[in-house]
């Protein structure tokens, strides 16, 4: 496993893995206030700064983390390089879902309105399925399980496609553009959020090897 070093290492770092765990939950906070802005009567401005500052508690956390990893391979060496490169990546992923509920949060903030329409009860179920794969990523993260990282993948892109097929009927939907284009928009953050998750996920349970030439930011595109 990929973050096994870091709990087990003397060097250290196994705070780093917490750390990574709690970078996420604040990730999850972000995506539940901003999703209930936008899909509740809750008004964006109420939560907008706590997400800010969330946001920017999740940045600090990231750059913390990256001298401290970059600080670890120039004293204890190479050996691990393909631990510290996969919890790299796996923080870049964690980053990405903060700025992606803060594009939530945005849509809710420029007048996009779905509260209280006949499909809100099925967004609401919708945002509860994904903050609860938050949880389940994060316990990935501190004790592997090859069957539950399956079928957490298999979850994933049954997800993904389901997005898919919802941004493709409101692409051609004949409804008026003020009702279809935020939740295109909304489910296209959705479809990313999913996808980063499971990296995430990923990242915790394979080790990265890096072909000549390639980087943390080729592999993460």
């Amino acid at each position: 496993m990929v973050l096994s070093f870091f709990r087990k290492s003397p060097s250290g770092l196994e705070h780093a893995v917490s750390r990574a765990v709690g970078m996420l939950g604040d990730a999850r906070h972000s995506f539940d206030l901003a999703t209930l802005a936008l899909l509740t009567e809750t008004s964006a401005s109420a939560v907008d700064a706590d997400i800010r500052a969330t946001d920017e508690r999740m940045n600090r956390t990231e750059v913390e983390l990256r001298s401290e990893l970059v600080i670890h391979i120039s004293v204890q060496g190479t050996m691990n390089i393909g631990s510290v490169l996969g919890l790299i990546l796996l923080i870049n992923r964690i980053e990405r879902i903060g700025d992606q509920a803060k594009n939530v949060l945005d849509l809710a903030e420029e007048g996009a309105v779905l509260a209280g329409r006949p499909d809100s009860e099925t967004l609401l179920t919708e945002r509860a399925e994904i903050s609860a794969l938050f949880g389940e990523v994060a316990e990935l993260m501190v004790e592997h399980d090859d069957a539950r990282f399956a079928e957490l993948t298999q979850h994933c892109e049954e997800l993904q496609a389901l997005h898919q097929t919802k941004i493709n009927e409101y692409v051609h939907s004949m409804e008026p553009g003020r009702d279809v284009v935020p939740r295109a928009i909304y489910y296209r953050y959705l479809n990313r959020i999913v996808a980063n998750l499971v990296g995430i996920a990923r990242a915790a349970a394979e080790p990265l090897v890096l072909e000549p030439g390639e980087s943390v930011v080729d592999l993460d595109e």
